[in-house]
Parts: structure tokens; sequence; C-alpha cells
């Protein structure tokens, strides 16, 4: 772990430029992280109450603040969680046995997630779920994974590093798991557009406007955790298979500690003591199990690879001709990648992540989670072209 003292913050207010929170990074000097996210991060450091910051592996540029990072404030700045209130991924064990699933049949299956979710069946879900109507949430889109770099894949189990804990699990080399990566669609987008502009000092959280803040994000948040519920059970469906929870780790909110408010971007939570790592679509995904880590890590740790390149400059390293766009058609493993946008498929190619074998190292380094298992990517599917925004 490292400590780090950095610079000012075009972001918001930087307060006394004497003052500024302590940020400890989570990640090896071998580690792949771009400068100008470090910069956000000691621009971050010295906005107005802001206490602690921690760094992991995964970290990236984002729009108001790194992603990949946990921030700790005695205030609420909703520009850290960001419009996808919620964010997160689940994974799950399928009753599916490897030599059963065929992955032609399963492609053409898979598809059928990408329809819009009875309404009916969505509006009884959200109020079986307790979300409040006040929250002004919608059933739409609900049961549908969206765009940017959300996904639903299916993984199988290629090394198990912890018997035991696996055992526990019921996971063991060949069998497979769902993972779902996806949000709260376009609720929280609404919820971010809707704040007034003083988002950008912070909210007090027992202001109006703090308070407003904090019973959206929580009823998005929840809305988040039920579409991945229901993504998962609308690909077991389609895969004629059923389906047990292991763990839903949120890695896009916020949460009250006794310090302050922690924000989490890009940051996963334990849920039971187990969190996703998410490689890319070319890469192996892992199981972790999270440790009580070094206090400084603020409880979080990484979500997946993180980006080693953005969007748009992945345009200029992957040809927009034919063979390039097949070739992409499988991964590594021999697996299916189901994606037809075009410009989707480049942005979200396995070259554009950090390799997910070494961000596990760091967080094993640090003594911040182990790998249970690690999961082959079978099949992986993301919308097509009338996906929403991630």
């Amino acid at each position: 772990m490292k400590d780090r003292q950095m610079g000012n913050s075009p972001f918001g207010s930087s307060g006394d430029a004497s003052m500024h929170a302590p940020i400890s990074t989570f990640y090896r000097d071998t580690a792949w992280i771009e400068g100008r996210a470090e910069d956000q991060l000691a621009q971050v450091a010295h906005w107005p109450g802001m206490a602690a910051i921690a760094a992991f592996p995964d970290l990236h540029p984002g729009r108001h603040g790194p992603v990949g990072a946990a921030f700790l404030a005695d205030r609420i700045y909703p520009q850290l969680i960001g419009p996808d209130i919620g964010c997160g991924m689940a994974l799950f064990r399928l009753d599916l046995p490897r030599r059963r699933f065929k992955a032609d049949k399963a492609a053409r299956r898979i598809r059928e997630i990408e329809a819009p979710f009875d309404a009916e069946r969505a509006e009884a879900a959200l109020a079986e779920a307790g979300i409040p109507a006040s929250a002004g949430l919608t059933p739409y889109g609900l049961g549908t994974i969206g765009g940017g770099n959300h996904f639903v894949e299916v993984q199988a189990v290629r090394d198990v590093h912890l018997t035991q804990k696996a055992r526990s699990l019921g996971l063991s080399t060949g069998d497979l798991c769902l993972m779902v990566h996806s949000g709260s669609r376009g609720q929280g987008a609404a919820i971010f557009t809707e704040l007034e502009a003083r988002w950008a000092e912070g909210y007090q959280a027992q202001s109006d406007e703090g308070l407003r803040y904090i019973t959206r994000h929580d009823a998005a948040r929840d809305w988040a955790r039920l579409n991945r519920q229901i993504i998962a059970e609308r690909a077991a469906e389609a895969l004629r298979c059923d389906l047990a929870p292991l763990c839903d780790s949120s890695h896009n909110h916020l949460s009250r500690l006794s310090g302050g408010w922690l924000h989490r971007k890009g940051a996963a939570e334990a849920d039971g003591g187990l969190a996703p790592l998410a490689g890319s679509r070319d890469s192996l995904s892992y199981l972790l199990s999270v440790q009580d880590g070094p206090p400084e890590a603020l409880a979080s740790l990484s979500h997946g690879a993180g980006r080693r390149y953005d969007r748009a400059s992945m345009h200029g390293r992957i040809p927009r001709v034919r063979s390039a766009l097949q070739s992409m058609a499988r991964n590594s493993f021999g697996g299916t990648v189901i994606c037809e946008d075009r410009d989707l498929l480049i942005e979200e190619a396995g070259q554009a992540y950090k390799n997910s074998k070494e961000v596990r190292a760091d967080l094993e380094d640090f003594g911040i989670a182990s790998a249970i298992v690690s999961l082959e990517p079978l099949l992986t599917f993301k919308t097509g072209r009338m996906g929403g925004a991630a």
C-alpha cells in the first residue's frame, strides 16, 4: 500500500489547498495505471470534506473522478457514483452439466433476453422487492442488460484455488456459472441528470437535496440488484436450466459508515465475504473470497480488470474490416461472443482491458482477497444496437 499526496481539482471546489485526504493505493509499481487516473485521485483528494481514498489495480480515468476507487467523505458527492447507480456484478451457479452445454444452441437461445421483459411481471417484481413508488422509478428496462460494458456470460470453472471454499459453494472444475454485469439502466441516469447543480460542492446528508438523493439512490440500487436477478432468471430459462445465487456485488453506490459516507465508483463490496472479479470477454474472471483487509482499503476491492484503453482510442487499434470483426466472434478459449453492434464489439475487445490475473495478484498481495476459482468465458452476450447506456 502506498500513500500519495497530489494536486488540485477541476471537478469541484478544491477547498484549502493545504488540506487533502490521504490516498492509499493497492497496486504494485508494475500495474498498468494511467497517469490521468492518478491525477484525478489527487484532484478529488482536495474536495471539501474528503477524508480518505482507496485506489485499486483496476483504476482508470472517469468523467467526474477515477473508476476503481472508494472515497470516504463527510458529505455526499453524487458525481462519484455517477448515473448508473447500483451497477454491479452477480454470479450464479448453473445446474447445466458442461457436457450438455452446446455453444451454438446456447447462442441462439440466449438472445431471448434481449426482448423487453413482460411489463406486468416487471411491475409485480418491483412491488415484491419493496421498491417504493415515491422514488419515481419505473419498470422500463427491468430485466435487460443495457449497453457499454454490461454483459451476460456463461463461464466454466477452469481452476480451483481454494478447495474447501469451492466445495462449500458447490463448485468444482468444469461446473458452469453465469455472470451478470448490469445496473439501474435509465433509472439511475434520470436521477443523476435531475440533480441540482450544487452537487459539485457535495450535499450535506440532512439537507433536502441530500435526503432526496439518498432515498432515490437506495431505490435505484435495489432496482439494479433486482435487474441482475431477473436477467439471470431469463438467461437460465433460455438455457433450459436452473440457477442458484453465489453473490451479488454492487460497485457504483453510496454507503453510510460511522466515519461518513463511502462512495464506491468501480469498487466492489463483498456480499457474504464473496465478490466476482470480471476479466474481459477474452480473459479469465474470478470468484474471490474477500478478507478483512487493511482498513485503508475502505472495505472495498477491484470490480474487474479495468480499462487499459478508452473506448474512443480502441477504434484506432482495431481495423474495421470484416476479417477483424469476424475474428472477435471467438475468444482465445474458443468461446463465443455475441455482439451485433460493431462499435461496441471494438470498444469492448479483450485488449481494451487490463490483465485480470495481475489485478487478482495485486489484491492477494495486499491481503484484500483470494481467488476461490477461475472462470473461463464460454459464451459472452452483449446487447445489440437497441441497448441502453452503461
